[in-house]
């Protein structure tokens, strides 16, 4: 069995997470230890491949560290790019965005704040054109639907019919 870290709160179900630190299990309160080591026996194979999966992006991000040089480069062509292809697909959608502000977030492309304002990281300068066009129709459509159901990915794909295949870009 795996070592786990158990974090217990007000909370009605089980969940597993990978984190820096290792497996992070949060469980309610009064749930017996005996079923929380059950739940994370069952789970094993996918701790496993969570596990690998996380060694590998930190290796990897450990290896494509970026010079202070190469960041502002980024940065600088985000500024550039990212306005006009907002601006270009909200005119194609119907939509206004707020604003666009340009992030250095590690961790998600691009973001839609309650009052319609969207943020891109600097990274997403790193995919290609079409990957960068698919994170700016998806944050245009939270504007219109503030989650990622059914009707979310419908606008999406009315837009960018590809759009599945663009996603997949910026998983490699």
């Amino acid at each position: 069995m795996h070592q786990y870290t158990l974090l217990r709160s007000k909370r009605k179900t089980m969940s597993l997470e990978i984190s820096k630190s290792g497996v992070v299990v949060r469980a309610p309160l009064k749930l017996p230890q005996s079923t929380i080591d059950a739940f994370v026996e069952q789970h094993a194979a996918w701790i496993e491949k969570h596990i690998l999966a996380t060694a590998k992006r930190h290796e990897a991000e450990r290896l494509n560290k970026l010079t202070d040089e190469q960041i502002t480069e980024l940065k600088a062509r985000a500024k550039e790019i990212l306005p006009q292809r907002v601006t270009y697909y909200a005119d194609i959608m119907g939509l206004m965005p707020f604003g666009v502000k340009i992030t250095s977030a590690e961790k998600r492309f691009g973001s839609c704040s309650p009052k319609n304002s969207l943020c891109f990281s600097y990274r997403l300068m790193l995919f290609p054109e079409k990957a960068i066009d698919y994170v700016v129709v998806h944050e245009l459509a939270h504007i219109k639907h503030k989650n990622h159901q059914k009707n979310f990915y419908a606008r999406i794909a009315e837009v960018m019919p590809d759009f599945k295949a663009r996603r997949a870009l910026l998983k490699k």
